[in-house]
């Protein structure tokens, strides 16, 4: 039996400004309609203008209107110009969710979200709109924050957005044109060579989001830091203390959890505060899919909490 012909969706979501046409334009011409009849799907109308000289194999579909983007609609647009792929210029102001459940023709398939962000007002969409930016940031398979300034690229290291989205790859669009992997150039925050490598309070998300992405590097090192007990039964002799942390607002409160064993802490209630000091290793933990972290105890000590519980970024 014969499969069901299934059509690649290429979302591309973010604010007015924040370089989407730019981007659409770009990846047009480098050929990615070059073979393939695409349907470009626009929500919203910029400032920039797509480029005629790349819209040879593409029909532009107009649809400011959220009601307008029913199933049928949308379907009966893509089989009048035959496209075999469909680019989403999505408006910033409406929800990828809704796109996905209420929108989408079932032949439709997801395959990619871009999200795109301007370096100058992120700041600002982060505080006034978190709820609409956290949305994108996350679901994203890749963030691009444009007309970034050297000193905007330090400042967005320093907030860590690994902690919001850690699978997706996120790239930082300087002003003349360049670009930057967000993991390039950085260096370990911490002391890798001490004895035993301290991690204050202010520091647990920096060296959370570290000793995730880069866990060879803490291989065999001495690890001491506070956190909230936490024991999921569900994991057997492993126990998972952890902080919550904040990098916009309450709505993308997360708990950044560390696995570890070889301690026995069955007289440890839940949600206490304790220190803990431990031998990291890489190895293997069903719940990565893989090698990751692993926390070997040494010893856990209740402490007080800290002044600020929430990490914040």
């Amino acid at each position: 039996m014969a499969q069901d012909k299934v059509y690649p969706v290429y979302l591309v979501a973010g604010f007015l400004d924040s370089g989407k046409t730019s981007f659409i334009n770009g990846i047009l011409s480098d050929g990615f309609a070059l073979e393939d009849r695409t349907m470009l799907l626009c929500c919203e109308e910029g400032e920039v203008e797509y480029d005629p000289k790349v819209l040879r194999n593409v029909t532009v579909v107009t649809a400011e209107d959220p009601e307008t983007l029913t199933p049928e609609f949308l379907e009966a647009e893509r089989k009048k110009c035959r496209a075999v792929q469909i680019i989403v210029e999505f408006n910033g102001m409406w929800q990828i969710q809704d796109f996905y459940v209420n929108s989408m023709p079932p032949s439709w398939v997801l395959y990619q979200i871009i999200a795109a962000a301007e370096g100058p007002t992120f700041e600002m969409y982060a505080k006034n709109m978190a709820s609409l930016m956290m949305e994108k940031l996350r679901n994203a398979d890749m963030i691009l924050i444009n007309r970034c300034t050297d000193e905007l690229c330090a400042a967005l290291r320093q907030k860590n957005l690994r902690l919001v989205n850690r699978r997706a790859d996120i790239y930082l669009e300087k002003e003349d044109g360049t670009s930057e992997d967000y993991m390039d150039g950085t260096v370990s925050a911490f002391d890798l060579d001490a004895p035993e490598i301290r991690v204050s309070d202010e520091d647990y998300g920096l060296w959370y989001v570290e000793i995730m992405d880069n866990p060879q590097m803490y291989a065999g090192k001495t690890v001491v830091f506070r956190a909230m007990m936490c024991k999921p039964p569900k994991y057997g002799r492993y126990f998972t203390p952890g902080r919550f942390a904040m990098v916009c607002c309450a709505e993308d409160m997360t708990f950044l959890a560390v696995a570890c064993i070889g301690f026995d802490v069955s007289g440890i209630p839940e949600r206490t505060w304790v220190e803990i000091r431990a031998e990291a290793r890489v190895e293997h933990w069903d719940p990565y899919e893989g090698d990751g972290p692993v926390l070997h105890v040494q010893s856990v000590t209740p402490c007080e909490k800290p002044r600020e519980e929430v990490v914040q970024m």
